[in-house]
């Protein structure tokens, strides 16, 4: 039998379903779960043991999706938020359930998150699934060279040979700083560089009165992209002793990991949800990341983590879906039983009408039934 590949999927009927959210049918819904299933098993494996957190949360405005999250009242008049994303939660829960560790605590989970509002970055969906890990408890280069070879290997086990980007948002941050710019120059900048927009760095550091060797240097900074090598350039630019920090851990992460890293040093997504690295998994024929952490804080305990979005993965992966397993009629409950002891799927007969079986046997594509100790081929 061939390999089936996933439908295509039909045009969304008005008002069918609200927009952002679509239904799941058969064939992807099992792949999808084969791969939450690998994954998880990977993350096991490595010691991270699985936790599942609420899907209603106290909404704070203090929330890195609070402006975001789809928020509704509770019967006492409590703000309620749906999960938006999984590293605040299961910083939560660790600090509820686990205060004392023992750490390091490696934590994996699963499951939707929603948002309200619609962005390109995760395929204009608002509902959609994730599979990740956090590690708890320590802040070293071992423990950020973990969870790269971690996502390295688990996407490797589902079939996906990803280029990683490692970033250091923290050390771009520190090369402003000792440039002389002020904080609202810095934040202004961070986007520009992070959209290697040569253009808009020119005009904003015209606009805040930079000289041109701070503007060379931020264009330095713009194209500081590429493997190992590029460290070299950053620890030339690396004048003050947070950014020569950033730029020491991240070579001492280089070295324990396996070669093909590469480096984005003008990385400045979401600079201010994380305190150290941030890395990028990129898969051919996928434009945006099938994976994506970095190192964060939980109020004064690190953590680091990735989350693996599963519409991404499972996309990304729909030429390895397997063959659909046989399928059989059976004619009564000894037939089911004989196909099904012999791995073959069965599904019973719900009537004694021949030819209202056959036509549903056409039409699903069923060859055989099982009566009894025997199974015979599907005849008129």
């Amino acid at each position: 039998m061939p390999p089936v590949s996933l439908p295509p999927r039909p045009a969304p009927l008005t008002r069918a379903v609200p927009e952002g959210t679509r239904d799941v049918l058969p064939p992807e819904w099992a792949w999808r779960e084969h791969l939450r299933t690998r994954l998880a098993g990977v993350f096991a494996a490595w010691g991270y043991r699985g936790v599942e957190v609420p899907a209603l949360e106290f909404a704070a405005p203090d929330h890195p999706q609070s402006a975001r999250a789809f928020k509704l009242i509770d019967t006492g008049g409590e703000v309620l938020a749906l999960r938006s994303e999984f590293t605040t939660a299961v910083g939560r829960l660790v600090r509820a359930r686990f205060p004392e560790g023992p750490f390091p605590l490696r934590l994996q989970y699963g499951g939707r998150l929603w948002l309200r509002t619609l962005t390109s970055e995760l395929g204009r969906l608002r509902e959609f699934g994730q599979v990740g890990v956090e590690l708890i408890g320590v802040a070293t280069p071992q423990a950020d060279a973990e969870l790269l070879r971690l996502g390295t290997r688990a996407l490797e086990t589902v079939g996906v040979r990803a280029v990683m980007e490692v970033g250091y948002p923290g050390f771009l941050d520190a090369v402003l700083e000792d440039a002389g710019l002020d904080v609202d120059a810095r934040d202004a900048l961070h986007d520009a560089i992070d959209r290697k927009s040569g253009a808009d760095v020119d005009l904003l550091a015209a606009a805040h009165g930079l000289g041109a060797g701070v503007t060379a240097t931020l264009h330095t900074l713009t194209d500081l992209y590429g493997g190992p090598e590029v460290l070299a350039q950053a620890a030339a630019l690396a004048r003050g002793e947070r950014a020569r920090a950033a730029v020491a851990h991240l070579e001492a992460v280089a070295a324990l990991c396996e070669p093909g890293l590469l480096f984005d040093l003008g990385a400045s997504r979401r600079y201010g949800y994380y305190t150290g690295i941030t890395f990028r998994a990129y898969a051919e024929g996928l434009n945006q990341p099938v994976l994506g952490g970095g190192r964060y804080d939980l109020g004064g305990l690190p953590g680091a983590g990735f989350a693996i979005g599963l519409e991404r993965l499972t996309e990304v992966t729909a030429a390895n879906l397997p063959p659909e397993p046989e399928l059989v009629l059976a004619l009564d409950p000894a037939g089911a039983d004989l196909a099904r002891a012999a791995g073959i799927v069965a599904e019973l007969a719900w009537t004694d009408d021949r030819e209202a079986l056959l036509t549903y046997c056409r039409r699903r594509g069923i060859r055989r039934w099982a009566r009894g100790n025997t199974l015979t081929e599907v005849t008129a």
